[in-house]
């Protein structure tokens, strides 16, 4: 019998609570869950992919099923080498929705037969943004509540060592 996998695409650029969020539901829902963390050299993202890969693979340790993987292909490339149909989105909020759908039928266009299913994230994480966390980061703010305490860690010594390096150029 196929096993039912999802793929969860992002950046991840930090992982956060309402991904993990997302990703411990996913994990209840389908037999595997691949958490394909993004290249994107587009968005610039602040910490490199590695380190992105690495922060998810360890916080999302204690789950079984889940599998985290770097990528740098097309999405619809990536569900075909999985043996996935299923992409794993989430909506924080009604603004999200029309760039996912347009994301979906664009992905539904190349795959006719991919679905995306969305989730919505618990109410407490339902306004964490990757990029919110960043910027508070960035700015020595306080962003325990809004990841993992590895992540809070190694955006602390990531944004030290930034704002070392710039001070002395």
């Amino acid at each position: 019998m196929p096993k039912n996998i999802a793929v969860y695409p992002g950046t991840f650029d930090p992982i956060t609570n309402g991904h993990t969020d997302l990703i411990e539901r996913g994990a209840r829902l389908f037999d595997k869950v691949v958490v394909a963390v993004a290249y994107s050299p587009s968005k610039r993202p602040a910490l490199p992919l590695e380190m992105r890969i690495d922060l998810a693979r360890r916080i999302l340790a204690h789950l079984d099923n889940v599998e985290v993987i770097g990528f740098s292909c097309l999405l619809t490339e990536l569900l075909e080498q999985q043996n996935a149909r299923i992409i794993l989105r989430g909506l924080r909020a009604v603004s999200d929705f029309e760039y996912e759908l347009q994301l979906a039928n664009m992905n539904r266009a190349q795959a006719p037969h991919v679905d995306s299913l969305f989730l919505t994230p618990e109410l407490q994480n339902s306004y964490i943004s990757s990029t919110i966390v960043r910027e508070i980061s960035r700015h020595g703010g306080d962003v325990s509540r809004l990841v993992h305490p590895l992540v809070d860690k190694t955006l602390a010594r990531h944004f030290s060592a930034t704002d070392d390096d710039t001070a002395t150029s």
